[in-house]
């Protein structure tokens, strides 16, 4: 870029402007949560109520992503009341005139920093569905992605913990399966354990992967 007409005073300040600019631009920007990432500890969940969401995006792996989570919760969290997607669409099938959906949240902020506190509509959408089924925390699985090595592909999965009745975030995290073949599904299971492990860490250990679908 040049400015080949401006006076020398005037140049200074243009490209004083473009420095600042450039600097400013990477600030504030923190970056993609890695495998491994975690805010907060998991709480307790047993005796709680807990309504499950779909993915919000999964591509790029087999098998079916709800129902490999669901399969993992169930086995992996007794006392637990599970209230997972097929039941939440009947509910909101029964209330046609309740403003909330169960696919495309408005969950970007988690792909970009550390969330403490969820608001509208988000937070609305969790409130008014958990009221419905007597929810007091909803498990958002954020995003179930690819990440191809040399051994293979690893399923990683992005998910929260979010307070219905305040929006506070109890946890977030990402995870990251075991590498296998793209067509095997035992790839997002073993991801999908690794998200049911960092959840219900007090539970006992489940003995190998029995994939769904």
């Amino acid at each position: 870029m040049s400015f080949p007409n401006l006076p020398a005073g005037r140049l200074a300040a243009v490209v004083l402007v473009l420095v600042m600019a450039a600097s400013s631009c990477g600030k504030g920007r923190a970056p993609v949560p890695e495998p491994g990432a975690s805010q907060g500890t998991p709480p307790d969940l047993r005796g709680s109520t807990v309504m499950v969401l779909p993915f919000q995006s999964a591509a790029g792996m087999a098998g079916d992503v709800d129902a490999e989570l669901a399969f993992g919760l169930k086995d992996r969290g007794p006392g637990i009341h599970w209230v997972l997607p097929p039941r939440l669409q009947q509910v909101l099938d029964r209330s046609p005139g309740l403003r909330t959906r169960l696919h495309g949240l408005t969950v970007g902020a988690f792909s970009g920093g550390e969330v403490q506190r969820v608001g509208d509509p988000l937070y609305g959408d969790l409130r008014r569905l958990g009221t419905l089924v007597d929810a007091e925390v909803a498990l958002v699985p954020l995003r179930a992605w690819v990440h191809a090595g040399e051994s293979g592909i690893r399923v990683r999965v992005s998910a929260t913990l979010i307070h219905v009745q305040t929006g506070r975030v109890l946890w977030f995290g990402v995870v990251e399966g075991e590498a296998f073949e793209p067509s095997d599904v035992r790839a997002l299971a073993s991801a999908v354990d690794a998200l049911a492990k960092k959840l219900l860490w007090y539970a006992l250990p489940r003995a190998g992967l029995t994939p769904q679908g």
